[in-house]
């Protein structure tokens, strides 16, 4: 994102909206502009801002969780992923034979391992580039898998992540 050329990107907030956690989303789009970030606009309730900039995903990560730190009392990770990445996920998905709402891309900041895993029963994982890859063929509700690498990530489905690629996209057009 550095380089004077804005980056249409997408801040991905964990756990967003569940759990008693929720942040409206004109409020996330208020933040993000109090972040400095250009194109702001929101997707779906579940914590997905999408902006354009030309600063450094760990410079934009940190001013945004301090934001909605202040914001909520409470740290929300935050996760930044710029439209090529995202694109890149797409093409990249081994389970792209199956729907959208049923695979998802966990995106991880740190280590990506599968080591671990506690109660895996169909679901099928691989790993990516800064992201897990789960197929949840019996629906992601009724899953009991733990993820350990997937503590402090988030997961969109593949439906979810495409139209956020179109989005990003567009924003640093």
């Amino acid at each position: 994102m550095a380089g004077g050329r804005r980056s249409g990107s997408v801040a991905l907030l964990r756990g967003m909206n569940v759990g008693g956690v929720t942040l409206p989303m004109p409020r996330l789009k208020e933040l993000g502009e109090e972040a400095g970030l250009h194109s702001v606009r929101t997707y779906i309730a579940s914590g997905n801002l999408i902006f354009a900039s030309d600063e450094g995903e760990d410079a934009i990560r940190a001013r945004l969780e301090q934001l909605i730190e202040r914001e909520l009392g409470r740290r929300i990770g935050v996760t930044v992923r710029t439209a090529g990445e995202l694109a890149d996920v797409l093409a990249a998905n081994p389970f792209a034979q199956h729907p959208g709402n049923r695979t998802v891309a966990i995106f991880v900041d740190g280590p990506l391992t599968l080591d671990g895993l506690r109660h895996q029963a169909d679901e099928q994982l691989e790993l990516g580039k800064r992201a897990i890859y789960a197929w949840y063929p019996s629906g992601q509700a009724k899953t009991k898998l733990v993820i350990p690498a997937a503590k402090d990530g988030t997961a969109r489905n593949m439906n979810t992540v495409a139209k956020l690629a179109e989005l990003a996209a567009a924003a640093g057009a």
